[in-house]
């Protein structure tokens, strides 16, 4: 099996984190003055799923729009759309091609959830903290933009059995992330989200954030 340590990419964070003039304390101080500082975020997205068993690789691109009230849209425009919405504890997947959407309450997995969907966009590092053990890589440019390389190892049993770790790299101008790559428990799959054009603290009026569905709609709750 191999491992981190052995691929490639680990080699060039291993250096990059001899040379980095950054450590962690730095990094995660700057990230908290970004997360006081953040309101809202809109970016495009690229959503890239890896599955190891089939050796497959999908992608899906759209865009992000992001508000410190616990609000969040992603549209996903190609190959097939989508409406992903986030209100508090309320979460729809509007599919146009069927006319469905799907609602989901996330009640007692909010906390989970927000792991996930707000992963260094205005969380403070001591909430990171609590979930993870932080580890940083070094130094890597993305996108012609310098960032520092996080490794997030969940704390949790429950978050264990899913993701076995989450690797960000974060913008050192804006301190927000530019990519988010999950890896799934044993099976070698792994997620990746990666952001450009990102546009920080523009407003975003409530309208972006309604159930703009069409009309005739069917509705959905999966109790799974």
């Amino acid at each position: 099996m191999l491992t981190l340590a052995c691929t490639p990419g680990a080699f060039r964070m291993h250096a990059a984190q001899a040379n980095s003039r950054l450590s962690i304390e730095n990094v995660l101080t700057m990230m908290d003055h970004g997360a006081q500082n953040f309101h809202t975020l809109t970016a495009d997205i690229e959503h890239l799923k890896y599955t190891a068993v089939v050796k497959d690789t999908s992608k899906e691109s759209g865009h992000i729009f992001v508000r410190r009230d616990d609000k969040m849209r992603i549209e996903i425009l190609q190959p097939d759309p989508r409406t992903i919405l986030r209100t508090g504890d309320s979460l729809f997947v509007y599919t146009p091609k069927i006319n469905r959407v799907e609602e989901f309450d996330l009640g007692k997995n909010r906390a989970l959830i927000d792991q996930y969907v707000r992963l260094g966009f205005g969380t403070k590092t001591e909430e990171i903290k609590k979930s993870y053990l932080i580890t940083f890589l070094g130094e890597e440019d993305l996108d012609q933009k310098k960032t520092a390389v996080l490794e997030l190892t969940p704390k949790s049993d429950q978050t264990r059995g899913q993701i076995s770790k989450i690797q960000m790299w974060i913008d050192e101008a804006s301190w927000l992330p530019i990519e988010q790559k999950f890896f799934e428990t044993s099976s070698g799959d792994y997620v990746l989200f990666h952001y450009s054009n990102m546009l920080e603290n523009l407003k975003i009026g409530d309208g972006k954030f309604k159930q703009d569905w069409p009309k005739g709609v069917l509705r959905v709750k999966p109790t799974a």
